[in-house]
């Protein structure tokens, strides 16, 4: 029976994904062998050492010390492109409220008094300062082309902008999914200098960390429209501030809100709304789920933000499951001390990512406990176990 604690109310369609037989599911509970949360934060939280896993129903881990725990051999597991449709949708709403100054307009009609006569002469008066733009045969630059900058950028090309996209990472999937009709920016320089709109969808971290600055914004269009699905850290927010001050920014759309920020006329601010729908928490729950269990119970790696991508077929038997560190030799040591027990191997797989590797072993025997914490002593093994 494996153990899960969650924080947060994670989706029962995800839940559901975990067989009550097998798992034992609550918000407080010893033991756990894994962790599911959605927005909670685990920073400064002491989690037991039987954890295995931790699983976030959504894309970002900032919320999570991934550092620390790829130091205990524990995978993070996420939910990338699970929420794209629901960002996606969204950006492509905050285009449209940008270009037609819809906020504004609304909160002008809903202040209006008086009878209808009255209220005909006010609006016939006031319209004009609520004019906007047309989308159509306008430029879109998308910077990140993962699973929701893709959509945008064809949810764009179909309402007829002229989309370009840079990403130094983008993904051979991504890349068979993109309209054709996208073009490929040089550079981040080179596509905020040529697009009316410019939409983040980028991972925050030490690169990304204001990656949107004041030297960048210089570079945009004057009356640029620049939007935020991303994270609030990824633009200099005192830039884009002075941005709107100075009218080099038509409108800054996000979906964070900060004291700064909600203190732009210009600036049009939603509720962090990006995932708020049902469809994507039950995405999101049901896709994280399903690698927390495929982790527990088979000892596979997908979609871990810390330990590679390791999936290996059940040859029967019992698995071995290795987190290391990436050094020298791991593999023989390993091997040497199965040998030692006159354990046969019957498969193998070894990956690594930057400082850390894992290794699944098939054996056709049980593991001795006394191998296993051989195993487990030497130098650089952060976790090992039997499934």
């Amino acid at each position: 029976m494996f153990k899960i604690l969650t924080y947060d109310n994670i989706s029962a369609a995800g839940l559901e994904k975990l067989p009550r037989e097998c798992y034992e599911i609550a918000s407080e509970l010893a033991h756990p062998d894994a962790i599911l949360l959605r927005s909670f934060d685990l920073h400064g939280v002491p989690i037991p050492e039987t954890v295995k896993a931790v699983g976030r129903a959504g894309a970002g881990v900032n919320n999570i010390p991934v550092a620390e725990y790829s130091k205990r051999g524990i995978p993070v597991f996420n939910a990338p492109g699970a929420n794209a449709n629901a960002v996606a949708e969204l950006t492509i709403a905050g285009m449209l409220l940008a270009a037609r100054s819809i906020c504004a307009g609304w909160d002008f009609a809903r202040r209006l008094s008086g009878d209808d006569e009255a209220l005909h002469d006010q609006v016939e008066k006031g319209k004009k300062r609520f004019a906007g733009f047309e989308l159509a045969g306008r430029s879109l630059g998308v910077l990140g082309l993962g699973a929701i900058g893709v959509k945008v950028a064809n949810a764009a090309t179909a309402l007829g902008l002229h989309v370009a996209g840079f990403d130094p990472l983008m993904t051979v999937e991504s890349a068979w999914q993109l309209s054709s009709s996208a073009v490929r920016a040089a550079s981040i320089d080179d596509l905020l200098a040529k697009v009316d709109l410019v939409s983040l969808h980028i991972p925050l971290n030490d690169q990304t960390r204001k990656i949107i600055d004041g030297s960048r914004i210089d570079r945009m269009k004057n009356g640029a429209t620049l939007l935020n699905f991303s994270r609030a850290g990824v633009v200099d927010e005192a830039a884009v501030c002075a941005a709107l001050e100075s009218g080099k920014l038509h409108a800054y759309v996000c979906d964070f809100p900060t004291r700064a920020i909600l203190g732009q006329p210009r600036s049009i601010v939603l509720p962090h709304l990006g995932a708020s729908t049902a469809e994507a928490e039950d995405n999101c729950a049901s896709m994280v789920a399903e690698q927390v269990r495929d982790f527990l119970e088979n000892g596979n790696i997908r979609r871990s933000v810390n330990f590679p991508e390791v999936v290996l077929p059940r040859n029967g038997g019992v698995r071995l499951v290795i987190a290391n560190e990436n050094v020298p030799n791991m593999v023989g040591q390993i091997s040497a001390a199965l040998g030692e027990a006159n354990l046969n191997i019957v498969d193998l797989l070894n990956k690594s990512r930057g400082d850390y590797a894992y290794t699944l072993i098939d054996l056709n025997s049980e593991v001795p406990p006394k191998t296993l914490e051989r195993i487990r002593s030497i130098n650089g093994v952060l976790s090992a176990r039997i499934i």
